[in-house]
């Protein structure tokens, strides 16, 4: 995601964000780390076996299981 717009809503970019999950939002506050997040936390997340990720050429998804 572009770091000067926000997140769209219900996004894992908007989750690292938040001040609602468990870290308290420090995720991007600092600039150049914004998009990162987004990227690596949903293989994580299905290497966990917490989610499902659609493995597209674009714009891949991710469900909750």
């Amino acid at each position: 995601a572009d770091e000067q717009k926000p997140a769209p809503e219900g996004s894992v970019e908007a989750w690292g964000r938040s001040p609602e999950n468990p870290v308290g939002g420090w995720y991007g506050l600092k600039k150049r780390l914004r998009g990162r997040f987004g990227v690596y936390v949903p293989p994580v997340l299905e290497a966990l076996g917490l989610a499902e990720v659609e493995h597209g050429a674009r714009n891949n998804r991710m469900r909750a299981i």
